[in-house]
């Protein structure tokens, strides 16, 4: 199947040609599954002449029903855009009846897909650098026509290493201060000299940022983010190639959320070690460690546990940022043992402890990720 065809055009492709013929229209793919029809119940079945036809190139015309796997009588036919074979349209009823419609299948789904590729050329620059941004990093199908031809107007090197970094702004967007804030990281942005940078409403920016010139902007970055605690949050992607832009985008989430219960507004995936296990635990998972963990602890303990292994499990560096004596940080550390029945002051239960309270401060997926503070 061609990358530009997805569900949302094919079942419009396959319900136009129906408009026009009144039988039933499958869209099948290369490998014979049916990913689009008037027929719902055959979304998602196997096809065996829809897979005959796209390996042989050529229209098959079935006389008779259930002959072959998932057949029905009809004509099934390859079509194709820009020389690439883009999908099997299968059309149910007698051959000598529907074949002139099987052409005109085969015209109306080059309409439509030029239909398509229009509208995207016709977008906005920021429209277009959004639309391109969001197709990479979501693996959204894209007419590679379309993305060649935007890339040179851009100058955007395709063969080089890309970062994507993810700034998500909190408090009001909207308000007049957000609306600064908002001009500020399109500035950042373009003196970074981002490929491509966008926004995603209400709260999330994204760029697109060279490799090789990484050790620059990076600084930039962290610049901008010192001093805004309160305002955002940025993380940082791996490197990846354009195609992959996608592993970058999911690695900057990783990274930003790494961030979660902390100080710090600002990190880079390739700085992060635990916090690439935690991003994977399932909310199951996560549940289940920290009810055995650290079910009956309050808040204000996950906290003094949370500073407390900050500080390296140092009592005067914690006692020091807790404002306490050591004696009652102590007593507290005990009495968190004597709960949970891990003592804080032991390496091995102070590494159970440690997870549980990153647990807590990490959403996970079904939680809503990123959305919130």
């Amino acid at each position: 199947m061609n990358e530009q065809i997805d569900r949302k055009l094919a079942q419009q492709i396959v319900d136009t040609v129906k408009d026009v013929c009144g039988q039933n229209v499958n869209f099948i793919d290369g490998s014979g599954l049916i990913y689009a029809s008037t027929d719902a119940g055959r979304i998602g079945s196997y096809h065996e002449i829809g897979r005959q036809a796209a390996v042989a190139g050529k229209a098959i015309e079935v006389e008779a029903d259930d002959r072959f796997s998932g057949t029905q009588k009809g004509v099934n036919l390859p079509v194709y855009h820009n020389g690439s074979m883009v999908a099997v349209i299968g059309i149910s009823g007698p051959p000598g009846e529907v074949r002139t419609y099987a052409r005109l299948a085969e015209r109306i789904t080059g309409l439509l897909i030029r239909e398509r590729e229009i509208g995207a050329f016709s977008r906005t620059q920021e429209e277009r650098r959004s639309y391109v941004i969001n197709g990479l990093i979501r693996r959204e199908p894209m007419a590679e026509e379309y993305l060649k031809e935007a890339l040179a107007e851009w100058g955007i090197a395709r063969g080089t290493g890309k970062r994507v970094a993810v700034i998500r702004v909190y408090g009001r967007p909207y308000a007049a201060d957000g609306a600064v804030l908002d001009q500020d990281i399109r500035r950042l942005f373009e003196r970074a000299r981002a490929c491509l940078y966008t926004r995603n409403y209400p709260n999330e920016y994204l760029a697109v940022l060279e490799e090789g010139d990484f050790a620059r902007t990076e600084g930039m970055l962290k610049a901008f983010c010192a001093g805004r605690e309160g305002d955002l949050k940025a993380g940082v992607g791996k490197a990846a190639p354009l195609e992959e832009l996608a592993d970058s985008y999911e690695s900057g989430l990783t990274a930003l959320e790494s961030l979660r219960g902390s100080q710090e507004n600002y990190a880079v995936y390739d700085q992060l070690t635990l916090e690439i296990l935690l991003s994977r635990v399932s909310q199951a998972s996560r549940e289940e460690f920290l009810q055995k963990t650290a079910a009956g602890l309050t808040e204000e303990e996950l906290e003094l546990l949370a500073v407390y292994f900050e500080e390296d499990m140092s009592l005067s560096g914690a006692c020091a940022r807790l404002f306490l004596h050591k004696n009652t940080l102590q007593y507290r550390l005990d009495r968190i043992g004597r709960r949970t029945g891990f003592n804080p002051r032991r390496f091995r239960d102070a590494a159970v402890l440690y997870l549980a309270v990153k647990l807590k401060n990490r959403p996970c997926p079904a939680d809503g990720a990123g959305q919130n503070r």
